[in-house]
């Protein structure tokens, strides 16, 4: 692996974890909340964090694409397609969940997120743009893109979606997590674009955040329950 590779792993892992050194700090500085604090560092470090690792991707990503590379029709096709394939693949993992091993539907991490982005609606450029662009780059170009040149696309995609699904720290619903993965590192190999995968990624948070702001608790309820209906048909 490059070592530019892994200074973009590196980058995403701290920006992660600074989170515990400057919130106390800005929280210290300037009067605000603590909970603000937090937020507001965490958008500032996820930021920081982007643009850093663009640079650090720079000629990766402006390189020339390969002959067969998907077009920007193919782009907008594929991207379409791989909303859709991702959307059943949730249905198919949420059903396995709940039929298989009796996990209930439903993510903390997403209602932490939801809570958060109430009080400080700022807060949702992380989900809808921010993150999507940096999990993708590094959990699909770098990780995935780097096992895909030592083994099959299966064991690549495995590897890679369990890592994706751990580090979103629900494991009760790692195969939700790994299901997107593979979805998302088939669109890559398909297309070669990693822009592909990325928007499909935004636009899969950006229909999460919609359907949480706009649904009230009981139509949430309703919705994952027909989810586990017509998945089990």
């Amino acid at each position: 692996m490059p070592k530019r590779y892994w200074w973009v792993i590196i980058t995403y892992i701290v920006a992660q974890l600074s989170v515990l050194l400057f919130a106390p700090l800005l929280y210290y500085l300037l009067p605000i909340s603590e909970f603000h604090a937090i937020v507001y560092w965490n958008i500032i470090s996820f930021i920081v964090a982007l643009l850093i690792i663009l640079r650090l991707l720079f000629r990766d990503l402006t390189r020339q694409k390969s002959r067969d590379a998907a077009t920007i029709g193919g782009v907008i096709l594929w991207s379409i397609i791989g909303f859709f394939l991702s959307w059943v693949a949730q249905i198919i993992a949420v059903n396995i969940e709940f039929n298989v091993f009796g996990i209930e539907p439903g993510s903390e991490n997403t209602e932490v997120i939801m809570q958060i982005a109430l009080q400080t609606p700022l807060f949702l450029i992380i989900p809808i743009l921010i993150a999507p662009i940096l999990e993708e780059l590094i959990f699909r170009k770098i990780i995935f893109g780097t096992l895909y040149q030592r083994m099959n696309f299966i064991f690549a995609a495995f590897i890679s979606s369990a890592i994706f699904g751990i580090i979103h720290q629900e494991p009760e619903h790692i195969l939700i997590y790994s299901s997107m993965g593979f979805v998302f590192a088939y669109l890559y190999v398909r297309t070669k674009r990693i822009i592909v995968p990325i928007i499909v990624h935004m636009a899969l948070n950006t229909a999460s955040v919609v359907v949480q702001l706009t649904l009230d608790i009981e139509k949430l309820e309703q919705l994952q329950t027909q989810m586990i209906i017509f998945g089990g048909l």
